[in-house]
């Protein structure tokens, strides 16, 4: 079963930071997830959420800054003063952290509130120019983008999604991809069926061992969690 850091060594490190990265980078997880949105001036900056209000000292949405703006946030005091001063990453700033590993990335295209109009053609681009794009996942609630990636750029494409659709099975058809990345709870309760159906199920978030061991039994691909680390460690 793959592990991937969820929005790198977040556990222990500011989350969607370089510190995070670097640390994640250096370890021999299978994978690494991270979340992208646009900037005021169309940059490609990696943050989770559509706010800056919860992992920096500022405040408003990431749409209405410059990247210059963004820069000047600190996003690593909020987790612990060691990380004070730590910036909000650029896309090419954070491929450039992996570029000599072996790592899988998941983009996670953050264009489900705000539609970021050319965003999946910007990573698609960048992913090119900076040769990461066979080791590119591109999952996103907003699943249109999701098949554009995959269909326009041949990329890897994956379902997120953390409730139930009418027929997941039929879905992933229309979408294009049976590679579904699940909440927790949904995978707990519906994942050993949609495998046995043929699905490929990544799970996220899973920091405790047993569910760990629950999702591996069921034959789950990977799972997303804050502690890649200590899962290495603990997983058999």
């Amino acid at each position: 079963m793959e592990i991937f850091a969820h929005r790198g060594s977040s556990g222990t490190h500011p989350e969607n930071t370089l510190p995070a990265f670097v640390e994640a980078a250096a370890l021999p997880v299978h994978g690494v997830e991270l979340d992208v949105h646009l900037s005021a001036d169309g940059e490609l900056v990696v943050i989770h959420d559509e706010k800056v209000n919860l992992t920096t000292n500022g405040k408003g949405y990431v749409k209405d800054m410059t990247l210059a703006e963004l820069k000047t946030l600190d996003a690593g005091s909020w987790k612990a003063g060691e990380w004070a001063g730590s910036e909000m990453p650029t896309l090419a700033q954070v491929f450039g952290v992996f570029e000599n590993t072996h790592h899988v990335l998941n983009v996670e295209l953050k264009t489900d509130v705000f539609p970021y109009v050319g965003a999946v053609e910007k990573v698609a681009k960048l992913a090119a120019e900076q040769g990461m794009e066979h080791r590119l996942v591109i999952s996103s609630f907003n699943h249109p983008d999701v098949k554009l990636a995959m269909d326009r750029y041949q990329l890897t494409g994956a379902i997120l999604a953390s409730n139930i659709l009418v027929d997941m099975v039929a879905y992933t058809e229309t979408a294009g991809t049976k590679r579904l990345h699940l909440s927790l709870p949904y995978a707990l309760r519906h994942g050993a069926e949609l495998i046995e159906k043929g699905c490929e199920v990544y799970v996220y978030t899973v920091n405790r061992l047993d569910y760990a061991e629950q999702l591996q039994q069921i034959g789950v691909s990977g799972i997303f969690t804050d502690y890649p680390e200590k899962m290495l460690g603990e997983l058999k």
